[in-house]
């Protein structure tokens, strides 16, 4: 399943984001992994909750960073719910085609891998793909 936080820039998706991880991991059996762009917010996560920052890799593109989840996912079966902050700036996704694209690849590894994924998403609800509407949980 994947679960879509949207609002534009500074209306709180990432505060609300880092509660639902840290309430989720108390929850799930399993492992929980908040990927960001950077470190800034490693203090705030609990400490089971694995923190992986993109600025440590050379991804450059939509199907480098779809591949390199992939690949987090594969390395750890245990994986149950995989947060997202800022998606469209770690995923490198510029338009809502590549965008409705990138929900249907998640859509399937959520099904092959039975893995939840929480997406904060820098748009308002109205300037999202028909895809993306039905998937939100919030919006700011």
């Amino acid at each position: 399943m994947v679960e879509i936080i949207s609002g534009e820039k500074g209306k709180g998706k990432t505060k609300y984001l880092l509660d639902k991880v840290n309430t989720d991991i108390k929850k799930v059996d399993g492992s929980v992994v908040y990927i960001d762009k950077n470190t800034k917010h490693m203090y705030e996560l609990d400490s089971k909750i694995r923190l992986i920052n993109m600025g440590d890799y050379p991804i450059e593109t939509t199907d480098e960073f779809l591949g390199f989840l992939s690949g987090v996912l594969s390395q750890n079966a245990d994986i149950q719910e995989v947060f997202l902050d800022s998606f469209l700036t770690v995923s490198y996704i510029d338009d809502n085609d590549e965008f409705a694209a990138a929900l249907n690849k998640l859509d399937k590894v959520c099904n092959m891998f039975d893995v939840k994924f929480v997406l904060s998403v820098s748009k308002n609800e109205k300037d999202l793909p028909e895809d993306a509407k039905g998937k939100i949980i919030i919006s700011l």
